[in-house]
């Protein structure tokens, strides 16, 4: 039989179940939007930017069972993309990106477009993909596939040449994707050394990135059997319910909350699952964790990177909880932890009467913010958040319950990320309330693609935290440096983006606003309409992990630029 590329193309994404392709058409995929139009199941979403793009189809991986797919034009498509696809690398998030690349028919050089693509993308995605001839496009794309979901996840390149999307050959076979069944094997006597380390301990704490956001059920038996406190990456927040009685909050180092801190102060035998042990995680490398260290993840090369293991087991964190589960089922664990509950829940409780009792300023509290926010909001409702001040505080203030319902950029940690990804996430989850939380200086690398959401009549609210700054990094200047370098944005017209992509306005001026511009930004939302909330936030009161940082690192200068660093410090903050 004879097809085109772009039917075969089509074919193959309807067969691994790709529900919605971001990107913007251009000469070189023509004919592949065309068969997309033309499809039951794939609906393409058109943005104003290819970095948009992805970020939307990193928030499609992130929160549903469904690979986010771009397809965008080589060369300037691709870049544009780039860092939405940096960022599904560096979080372990699978992504397929197809491109249309230029023809391979023609013999001709400096074509429109005409780049190296393998040079170009081949440090940020897991593999580069090119189909040569019509016959190779399915297996392209299911191998492919196979590759961005299995071991850590990530995304994959795909080029298909024009020539072969505009014209037909014939194919023999047109198979259907059977995914594959081989599961890795446990290590069952590593399984066994892990149990008996656990058992022993007398303070275990169990530690969860992304890659152990699947198995809360398997994490809870685990917290609850063993009485261990439960703390998780920033990535990994939503793989532990923030009302459980064991769960403290985001690392358990000097940035940490209290409750964290204090919970794992003695903590001699720590279960780390489906985490790297990354800078932002780890607050800059000040996780205390102790000798017995036991490490799960699906990826080998993550063992003694950052801290030494004792343990280390390589597999889905999900299985090997399981076992783990087994071996202690009969097991009558004593230990020194059996007061925990009771102390996280008076740390928790003392750090949010903190929050409470600090001065009002004429500005928005985000401790009231995130308090109002919580009752008003559905416990399903998906947060979005992006990279600054703001992230911190939603993760210090805001209790975060269900898997997968809180995405945020990670370790590539890129600026530009909530729009988009709110988009995203509302378009897949149309009958969730779904919001972003966004500085104002990452607002503006994305705010146009709100354009998109009011196209899809998506109803996303966006908070938009207003304070003129870069606010994390000018706290990161003004803190040690006391003046501020290139952090302050100038007077910016919310109201005015908001009039320009289709949004409503709200505004939130003072504390007194709180309840009623809520009120009014989520009736507005049920009509499909995307609301801009303009927070006039206070940023003074600074998060734990804003301090805790700074200390880290300072802590680690060596004697001579701590004593420089220190000594300007308070020089500047004197003196002026």
């Amino acid at each position: 039989m004879k097809k085109t590329g772009a039917e075969l193309v089509l074919f193959a994404l309807e067969q691994i179940g790709v529900q919605y392709t971001f990107g913007i058409p251009g000469v070189h995929n023509t004919e592949l939007y065309d068969a997309l139009n033309s499809s039951d199941q794939i609906t393409p979403i058109l943005v104003t930017h290819e970095g948009g793009a992805a970020f939307m189809a990193d928030a499609v991986s992130r929160t549903t069972d469904h690979i986010g797919t771009l397809i965008v034009v080589p060369a300037a498509g691709v870049t544009h993309a780039m860092s939405g696809i940096g960022e599904a690398f560096l979080d372990g998030i699978p992504m397929l990106v197809i491109v249309g690349g230029v023809r391979r028919d023609t013999g001709k050089s400096y074509q429109l477009h005409q780049v190296d693509h393998h040079k170009l993308v081949s440090g940020i995605v897991k593999q580069v993909f090119l189909a040569q001839h019509h016959r190779d496009i399915i297996k392209v794309i299911y191998d492919a596939y196979e590759v961005a979901t299995s071991g850590t996840p990530g995304p994959v390149f795909v080029e298909i040449p024009s020539n072969l999307l505009l014209f037909q050959d014939s194919v023999d076979d047109i198979p259907t994707y059977n995914p594959p069944t081989h599961k890795r094997p446990l290590d069952f006597v590593k399984i066994k050394q892990a149990a008996i380390l656990l058992k022993q301990a007398k303070n275990p704490g169990l530690y969860l990135g992304w890659g152990a956001v699947h198995c809360v059920e398997q994490s809870i038996q685990l917290a609850e059997k063993l009485h261990m406190p439960v703390s998780t990456t920033l990535q990994g927040l939503s793989s532990f319910p923030d009302s459980h009685p064991l769960h403290t909050g985001m690392g358990f180092g000097p940035s940490a909350t209290p409750a964290a801190q204090n919970a794992f102060a003695n903590c001699d035998c720590l279960l780390a699952a489906g985490v790297r042990f990354s800078e932002l995680a780890t607050g800059s490398y000040g996780l205390p964790v102790p000798k017995n260290l036991i490490h799960i993840d699906i990826n080998s090369e993550v063992f003694d990177r950052n801290y030494k293991t004792h343990t280390s087991i390589q597999g889905d964190s999900k299985d090997i909880f399981n076992e783990l589960i087994k071996e202690l089922e009969n097991q009558v664990i004593s230990n020194d932890n059996l007061q925990t509950k009771e102390q996280i829940a008076l740390d928790k409780a003392s750090y949010q009467k903190e929050w409470a009792s600090f001065p009002e300023k004429n500005r928005v509290s985000p401790y009231l913010f995130f308090q109002a926010l919580e009752k008003k909001l559905s416990k399903s409702a998906y947060i979005a958040v992006d990279d600054g001040n703001h992230t911190f505080l939603t993760m210090e203030l805001f209790p975060i319950e269900q898997a997968r319902h809180f995405i945020s950029p990670s370790d590539f940690n890129c600026m530009g990320y909530c729009i988009p990804a709110a988009i995203a996430t509302k378009l897949c989850h149309p009958e969730d309330q779904v919001i972003g939380i966004v500085g104002d200086a990452a607002f503006l690398m994305t705010c146009m693609e709100i354009i998109t959401a009011s196209i899809h009549q998506l109803g996303v609210i966006f908070f938009v935290f207003h304070d003129g700054e870069l606010g994390q990094i000018s706290q990161f200047q003004s803190i040690p440096l006391n003046r501020k370098t290139c952090t302050i944005l100038g007077d910016i017209q919310i109201e005015g983006i908001a009039q320009g992509t289709g949004a409503a306005f709200v505004e939130m001026n003072t504390n007194s606003d709180i309840d009623s511009a809520l009120d009014k930004a989520l009736q507005i939302s049920t009509t499909g309409q995307p609301v801009i909330v303009d927070v006039n936030i206070d940023y003074t009161k600074k998060s734990r992990f804003t301090m805790g940082v700074v200390k880290t690192n300072l802590g680690r200068f060596p004697l001579g630029e701590k004593v420089r660093f220190v000594g300007r410090a308070i020089k500047r903050h004197i003196f002026g």
